[in-house]
């Protein structure tokens, strides 16, 4: 199960943390970094348990849960500009007349009625998810549904993809495996996300390439391996240095 995976089934009190305990490791919520349980960590003269490590890793690299949380695409988080703002400016505990001047919007009450509307899609998301999972004992029918990426950006229809789909679309456009060769790209962008994520697999969280070794690497997949490298880029599977000097697998 991948990181976006265990995000998702996470439970609030785990989301809040930024990881769970997994057997003998523990897993970031937010990236999939893991840690060994039993193992001590040392950082600059510091020793830290895996726990320890973890909050530390997850302060360096997201300031806070809440940092990385707010700064997700409103479609995964529900919330407007404006609202996101807000939630920056309460959480950096700034007052309501603080908030008021520092944003231009009406006047503290208003800045009250907003805080107010906030509780209340607040109870609303505890009905909702209430719902959801009461519903989840009864609908038999519901497909299985791939899991959208953490960090994805633009979600739209796209994402709209069952797992029985995904494998129908592997398996016409990977008919030797999808460890094989891609039989053509001039595919509709829904099948391309596809396809692009399944090609992801084939490399290493964590590694830097260079770019002949990107290209040897896609080039086993497809001819046009330039029109494919492009696209992971801009589905934001691939990053890469302005220069393009070196590419590595984004959490996605």
């Amino acid at each position: 199960m991948d990181h976006s995976e265990l995000f998702w089934n996470a439970g609030v009190e785990d989301l809040k943390r930024g990881y769970i305990r997994q057997g003998e490791q523990v897993v970031c919520l937010l990236d999939g970094q893991r840690y060994e349980q039993g193992i001590i960590y040392q950082d600059q003269g510091v020793f830290y348990d895996a726990e320890r490590y973890m909050r530390l890793h997850i302060e360096r690299t997201y300031g806070s849960v809440f940092e990385y949380l707010i700064s997700l695409d409103k479609k995964l988080t529900g919330l407007t500009d404006h609202q996101n703002r807000l939630l920056q400016l309460f959480y950096q505990g700034m007052g309501d007349a603080e908030i008021q001047k520092e944003t231009g919007i009406g006047s503290a009450s208003t800045i009250r009625n907003h805080r107010f509307g906030l509780k209340e899609k607040e109870r609303q998301a505890k009905v909702f998810l209430t719902l959801m999972e009461l519903l989840k004992e009864k609908d038999r029918h519901a497909p299985v549904i791939v899991e959208v990426p953490v960090q994805a950006r633009m979600v739209d229809e796209r994402y709209n993809i069952t797992e029985d789909e995904r494998q129908k679309v592997l398996k016409k456009y990977f008919p030797n495996g999808t460890d094989g060769r891609l039989k053509t790209f001039k595919i509709q962008e829904k099948h391309k996300l596809i396809v692009l994520r399944e090609i992801a697999g084939r490399f290493v969280k964590g590694q830097t390439y260079h770019e002949k070794e990107i290209n040897a690497i896609l080039q086993e997949v497809y001819d046009d391996y330039v029109t494919v490298r492009r696209y992971m880029i801009e589905y934001g599977l691939l990053d890469r240095k302005p220069d393009g000097s070196e590419y590595w697998l984004k959490d996605y």
